[in-house]
């Protein structure tokens, strides 16, 4: 099988790879070639680098699509994008990343006219639901996006109905809620600081808390996003279609219950080096974001995920840390 990562050197997308070279196999068929993309050419890992090809281009220039797909890949994991701070700012790159990357990709496969039709994933995000909300945001909750990037996202997610629909692709796309703990540096995504007030404390650094402890949200692991990913891929199209974007379950608390869990875990001096520092434009873009997801189509389809924020956390230090944090 051969395998097409986008945006193969953000964190998902390395955690992805690594798991692949790990299980060297995706739907019982053994991964025999990856080739990874992203405007930083990714990292080769030991042990499979005879099997990688790695690339740094931006799907939106022209001709990289089509490079790209030119040796048929089976299953495309479709990563690349900006983040939401990012897109908001920056309109343009929002859409060109994001959309225009997107389409890019799509009207590659579709041109090829030899009956090539892979299994295109798709991360979405749970930005393309938009106030007014309800306590609990079902599967068939409206979406009217708030944000550039909720509005970039929803408009690929239409059409990665569409190509399937029309029998381009076999599509899935998965709505992630935010993944926490992020390791690494912060992005500029508005969600950053539910991993940094995390991540920076257990590394015995200063966070900064822009938003009010009672802001609610729905969280999952890295570990939980690469596990939705492959599960995606495998899951069968009668089940599936013809709604092929699926809300992903989530641990859903309190920005203060996260600062419990880390109590919880590390202690009063780790929680203690969070700082309130408030930032209006990251809580004006929270606010247009669901707070719980129910994601009950995706857990009767068998996507899986933590229990608890303090599940959450343990992973982050047992994955990222090394098993270690400082106290």
């Amino acid at each position: 099988m051969h395998i097409l990562i986008t945006g193969a050197a953000g964190m998902i997308g390395r955690k992805l790879t690594e798991r692949l070279v790990i299980d060297r196999a995706l739907n019982g068929q053994p991964v025999e070639k990856l080739t990874l993309i992203d405007i930083v050419a990714p990292a080769r890992l030991a042990g499979f680098s005879d099997h990688e090809k790695t690339r740094a281009a931006d799907l939106a220039d022209a001709g990289v699509a089509e490079k790209a797909i030119s040796e048929r890949p089976d299953v495309i994991f479709h990563l690349a994008g900006v983040v939401s701070g990012e897109a908001e700012l920056n309109f343009e790159k929002g859409y060109r990343t994001n959309l225009d990357g997107m389409r890019a990709l799509l009207e590659a496969i579709r041109k090829t006219g030899d009956g090539y039709k892979p299994r295109v994933i798709f991360t979405s995000s749970m930005a393309v639901y938009g106030a007014p909300f309800h306590h609990t945001i079902s599967d068939e909750f409206h979406l009217t996006p708030l944000t550039s990037y909720g509005t970039q996202k929803l408009m690929c997610e239409a059409m990665l109905t569409d190509y399937t629909r029309k029998g381009f692709i076999e599509g899935v796309g998965i709505r992630l809620p935010s993944i926490v703990v992020r390791p690494g540096k912060p992005n500029k995504a508005a969600s950053g600081f539910f991993s940094g007030i995390i991540r920076e404390p257990l590394a015995g650094q200063e966070a900064l808390l822009p938003v009010s402890e009672s802001v609610v949200h729905t969280h999952a692991s890295p570990r939980s996003a690469v596990g939705f990913l492959i599960h995606g891929a495998g899951l069968p199209r009668e089940q599936v279609e013809p709604h092929v974007n699926i809300t992903m379950p989530g641990v859903c608390c309190t920005v203060g219950e996260q600062i419990e869990s880390l109590r919880r875990v590390a202690g009063d001096k780790v929680a203690a080096r969070i700082r309130r520092e408030p930032d209006e434009l990251v809580m004006r873009i929270v606010a247009g974001w669901p707070h719980r997801l129910e994601g009950k189509r995706a857990t009767e389809l068998g996507f899986t995920v933590e229990s608890t924020f303090d599940e959450i956390i343990r992973v982050h230090i047992d994955e990222d840390l090394g098993g270690k944090f400082v106290a």
